[in-house]
């Protein structure tokens, strides 16, 4: 009888695999690039657990606009943060192309970054890098620019989820 497996087992036993192979080839030579607003990102794999398409969300009182409530990902409540408006910007609209970006646990438990649409995979051998200006927030990681010239901000995670405004969502 052959041994039966969660979706969420499957998914993480194939991103495992992914990472292991992208660090066999190309140790941190490429990242997974998003629009965020109107800026482009790049984010390590290893700091996230899944990207999935936008699900309902339940509405928090008295939190910050940026906080955009509590999503049902198979079962588990994730805090959603809209990261257009937690960078200061406009607040997100949801769209098709909207996703959630799950952290990975090892930074904070059950939080989700909404972001505007996903990009795909980036090879950073051929991006230029930038300087950083010194009053940037703490999780830009620094930034980049490729062949078409277009600017990618590195996003930092770590810098992120332990930032106290990140951890304070109460308005």
């Amino acid at each position: 009888m052959a041994k039966k497996i969660s979706l969420r087992e499957y998914q993480e036993s194939v991103v495992a695999k992914l990472q292991t192979s992208l660090a066999s080839t190309t140790a941190s030579a490429s990242k997974l690039g998003l629009q965020i607003g109107n800026e482009r990102w790049v984010v390590d794999l290893q700091d996230t657990s899944e990207v999935v398409a936008l699900t309902e969300m339940a509405p928090v009182p008295l939190t910050h606009n940026w906080f955009r409530g509590v999503a049902n990902v198979r079962g588990n409540l994730y805090s959603v943060i809209d990261l257009p408006a937690f960078f200061g910007g406009e607040y997100s609209v949801l769209t098709s192309s909207s996703r959630l970006l799950l952290v990975n646990p090892h930074f904070i438990s059950n939080s989700a970054l909404l972001v505007t649409r996903m990009l795909g995979l980036r090879g950073l051998q051929s991006m230029e890098t930038l300087d950083v200006p010194p009053d940037s927030p703490p999780w830009l990681g620094g930034k980049l620019r490729d062949q078409d010239g277009i600017v990618w901000n590195v996003l930092d995670i770590s810098a992120l989820t332990t930032h106290p405004q990140f951890l304070q969502v109460a308005a």
